[in-house]
């Protein structure tokens, strides 16, 4: 039982690297904010690290439109 548990948190730990590199690579790095699988992982990150995420895109593409999941109700502004 003991070898289970330590399993599934190596296993978790390793998921949490895994896509949260590639979710600050998307943020940090990306030449563009319409990345597909960026934006999904910037939708099923929780509301402040979806919103800092935001931020950050919107300093590094200034008068881009806002990808899915970054936008106001409107669409057209940042959040």
């Amino acid at each position: 039982m003991k070898k289970l548990v330590q399993l599934v948190c190596v296993v978790l730990i390793a998921a949490t690297i895994m896509f949260g590199g590639r979710w600050y690579m998307y943020v940090a790095y990306a030449d563009s904010p319409y990345d597909e699988v960026g934006i999904a992982l910037n939708g099923y990150a929780p509301a402040p690290v979806r919103a800092w995420g935001c931020h950050k895109m919107q300093a590094r593409f200034p008068g881009q439109l806002p990808p899915y999941g970054c936008g106001a109700s409107d669409g057209r502004t940042w959040i």
